[in-house]
This record gives C-alpha cells, structure tokens and sequence, in this order.
C-alpha cells in the first residue's frame, strides 16, 4: 500500500525544522575552544612584540628610536596581534562547531571573538589583572637596563604628548624669591617674611580688600627694603605685571595640556573601536574558513561507525 502524500509532507516538514534547529544549535565547546586559542595566540605575538621591542632599544640614547616610533609600532603589533588570534580563534571554533553551513561556523567564530576580547577586559580591570600585571613585572626586572629604557622612552613619548602642568611655575615663587633677596634692616630675617606675607596677602587675598592689601604690601616691602613707599608701590605694580604673565602663561600650557589630551582621548577613542571591529570581522571570517564540509562530516561518521 503506497504512503499518502498527506501524511508524507508533514513528516519531510519535520524533518527538515530538525535539521534547521541541529545546523544552528550554539556549541558553546567549540566557541570556548576558539577563546582559549585566541587569548593564548594574543599572548605568545605579544610576547614576541617584547622581545623585538627590546631588541631594538640601545644601551645609550642615541640608539633607541624615536618615542613616537616606538609607540605607533607597539600600538600597530597590539592590534595586528588582536586580529590574528582571533582569526585563529574563529577558525578552531568554526571548525570544532560541527557546522557545515559557512553562517553558522562564522558566528561561532564572532562569538568566540567576543568571549575572548569580554576575557581580556575583565583581566585589565580586575585584581587578576594585576597578578598578571606583577608576574611581567617579575619578567621585565629580569631583563635588566633594557626594562628601565623601555619605560624611560614611555614616559618620554606621554611627556611630548601633553605639557607638564607640573612644571608650570607657581607665580608667586619669583617674587617671592626676589622680596627676600632685597631684605634689609636690623632683623632681615623678620623684614622678608612679614613681606612675603604682605605681597601673598595682596594677589591671593579678596579682591574686595585689594586697595588695603596693596598699602599694607607697600608700607611692609619699603620697612624690609629701607626704601621710600612711593618706589615700594612702583616695585609692587611690576610684581603685579610679572604675577599676570607668569598667570596667563600658566594658563595658555594648561589648556593646551587639555586640547592634547583629549585628541589624544579621542584617536585612543576611535582606533580602539576600529580595532574591535576588526577584531570581530576577523573572528567571523575564521570561523566561515573553518566551518567543515559536509563530505567531511559524513565521511568522519562512517568510519567512526566501521
């Protein structure tokens, strides 16, 4: 008696949903497998990246190369290195998938990308970050001079980065320094403090009080001087144009400090996100070149059942 197609289609329907939801099952295995060879990939190109950064540096200043060159080269194997593990992630996660269907493997594989970029934030933001952090500090101690002109040539590429604000000058120290120089009268020692005092008093005082603080400044810097309060006021309104241009200049270092450290902030900002993607599209490729053919699987069955 020959099957009635009524009942043959619901049957061939089923079927085929089975092996919809069997092709697109996650296989968590695989994508784990994937991050782990990611992380351990990422490791060992770093590890080179230090011993050619290493190589490079000389024992004296003339040898070792410029800051810039040095930092834009360990960014560039940083991201480069981040891309070929994951791409050998995604490949080994694809492929362990058990997809035949190129999607599917290549999912696997972005997932696996993202597990190990979730791993590697969690490893720089937490106390196991740190351990990890002293263990290559235990290795770089080991390497001797080269560790310190590595770190010297670090420092040197953020101080060209962005200006010190902690060597701008406090303004007062000059005049400070200059009151104290020109002390007179029987207890010198007496006469520079009370007009320091006085002179402090007088540019960080209230400015309400200004008219009372620059008499009581004069009358106390021509006592310490031995000189007439007329010229006492006259040196104190040069105090005050030396205080203004030492202000201002502190100002204009400040806020260039500032506009370079948020250019910098920002590149930071979009290379990283553009090194995440292709991180991401690295993982995905990786896992479509690793995904199995289904001749492969087929054959695998048989002889796993001979």
């Amino acid at each position: 008696m020959s099957t009635s197609p009524i009942l043959a289609t619901p049957s061939a329907a089923a079927s085929a949903d089975t092996r919809a939801v069997l092709l697109n099952q996650v296989s968590w295995g695989a994508i784990f497998a994937g991050a782990v060879t990611a992380l351990v990939t990422q490791v060992i190109l770093n590890m080179v990246g230090v011993g050619v950064g290493l190589s490079s540096v000389g024992t004296t200043a003339a040898d070792n190369p410029a800051a810039s060159t040095l930092s834009m080269g360990a960014g560039l194997w940083f991201v480069g290195s981040g891309i070929v593990a994951a791409l050998a992630g995604g490949v080994l996660a694809g492929r362990l998938s058990g997809k035949p269907v190129a999607g599917t493997a290549g999912l696997h594989g972005l997932v696996s990308w993202a597990v190990t970029t979730l791993v590697v934030l969690y490893l720089l933001t937490s106390a196991a970050g740190g351990l990890i952090g002293g263990a290559f500090s235990g290795v770089t101690s080991t390497l001797g001079g080269a560790g310190s002109l590595v770190g010297g040539t670090v420092q040197t590429a953020a101080q060209a980065a962005a200006p010190s604000l902690s060597k701008i000058a406090n303004p007062l120290d000059g005049i400070e320094q200059s009151v104290r120089n020109q002390a007179a009268g029987q207890d010198p020692q007496a006469a520079k403090d009370a007009a320091v005092a006085a002179i402090r008093a007088l540019f960080t005082g209230d400015p309400a009080q200004k008219a009372q603080a620059e008499t009581r400044a004069a009358d106390t810097l021509a006592k310490a001087q031995g000189i007439p309060v007329d010229q006492a006021k006259a040196q104190i309104q040069d105090y005050r144009k030396q205080y203004d241009e030492t202000v201002a200049a502190a100002k204009v270092k400040a806020e260039a400090a500032a506009v370079t450290a948020k250019s910098a902030a920002t590149q930071g900002a979009f290379y990283g996100a553009l090194a995440l993607i292709l991180g991401a599209l690295a993982g995905f490729l990786g896992g479509r070149l690793g995904a199995p053919q289904p001749a492969t699987l087929v054959a695998g069955y048989d002889a796993r059942r001979v």
